[in-house]
């Protein structure tokens, strides 16, 4: 064989060889898989989080204000309950509990007795309807009548002025929470006029569903005259 054939051969061989290494190298086996992440490199997980102090949370990531203190003052008091529980002692959460009824107590003591219900008057007559609803000690919380919501002259005395005027009455006690504070309820009637019955419907309806429970008593407080003063002469037509 001639020396420029033999050249060209080794060259064509050393040019095979160095590409089935390459394929080789770039080609792996079907089974390998993936590698996993190293621990290091893993997020933390969530019993890690919470057991890092506030410092160290504060330097891991950006900063959480309150969020480690709260936690902690969390586990402390999920463990000292814990512990009460078990000596049958009080525990903190019941020793908060006892502090906002007697908080409330407290303002409930401030509108009268605590045997005493709120009440509800309402007063009503031909030419009018009144209602006011008070504090066990009397003091009024709201009062108002018809003419109040808009009606006049004839208008006051109608079944549909009064049973606006309920409604009206049970909607501001609303805005005021005080559905909340109010856990007994007299209501109070006066007078036969037309009020009287759409009164009544708008405590037995939708609108006093929140209400309608408090009542523990209803009462007639129509003034009856015996004997007493002579009474004005009766109007007669024609």
């Amino acid at each position: 064989m001639s020396q420029p054939s033999s050249r060209l051969l080794a060259t064509s061989r050393a040019h095979i060889s160095s590409l089935t290494q390459c394929a080789r190298q770039s080609i792996r086996p079907f089974s390998q898989t993936c590698q996993r992440q190293a621990d290091s490199d893993r997020t933390t997980s969530l019993l890690d989080m919470i057991q890092r102090s506030p410092q160290q949370a504060q330097s891991a990531g950006p900063p959480r204000p309150g969020t480690g203190q709260g936690m902690g003052v969390l586990q402390r008091m999920i463990v000292q309950d814990t512990f009460a529980k078990a000596r049958n002692q009080p525990t903190e959460s019941d020793r908060i509990l006892s502090e906002e009824s007697t908080a409330a107590n407290k303002a409930r003591e401030e509108w009268g007795p605590l045997n005493e219900p709120f009440h509800f008057h309402i007063y009503s007559h031909k030419h009018n309807s009144h209602i006011t609803v008070t504090k066990p000690n009397r003091g009024a919380i709201i009062s108002v009548s018809t003419g109040n919501i808009g009606f006049r002259k004839g208008k006051r005395g109608t079944y549909d002025a009064a049973y606006q005027l309920t409604a009206y009455v049970i909607d501001k006690l609303h805005q005021g929470n005080w559905h909340k504070n109010i856990t007994a309820m007299e209501v109070v009637l006066r007078g036969f006029g037309a009020g009287r019955e759409a009164a009544t419907k708008v405590l037995l309806g939708n609108e006093g569903r929140m209400l309608r429970d408090k009542i523990v008593k209803v009462s007639d407080s129509t003034r009856l005259k015996f004997g007493g003063t002579r009474s004005q002469k009766m109007r007669r037509l024609g």
